[in-house]
């Protein structure tokens, strides 16, 4: 399976690779249609440069929701450790303990102790 993964990665960067180099011609970038703001550059690198932004500005955006998760995920994990604290340092009743021994003999009388 993982050498199946590797060829499919090689053939998409291949793929990639070749859409890179047929597009090399130069392109020019207006902003507003102000003469002074113009940037040409191949193609391409239009592609990358915007590529990147898209991406950075994607993963920025997930960020709080990421932060908010994780707190919970803590704050779920302190809870459920604090919950469990409490019943691992409480004695572990006998079968029979007093209060149920004195219940058996106050209800149905003396029996043979």
């Amino acid at each position: 399976m993982r050498v199946l993964t590797w060829i499919f990665r090689l053939f998409v960067f291949l793929v990639l690779l070749g859409f890179a180099l047929s597009n090399t011609e130069t392109a020019t970038l207006r902003f507003f249609g102000i003469p002074e703001f113009e940037w040409r550059a191949p193609l391409v690198l239009f592609l990358l440069v915007f590529f990147v932004a898209g991406a950075l500005a994607g993963v920025l955006s997930a960020m709080p929701v990421v932060f908010r998760q994780r707190r919970l995920t803590s704050r779920l994990r302190k809870d459920a450790a604090a919950a469990r604290a409490p019943e691992a340092a409480a004695p572990q009743p006998d079968s029979q303990d007093a209060a149920s021994r004195a219940l058996t003999v106050s209800s149905g009388g003396f029996h043979g102790l």
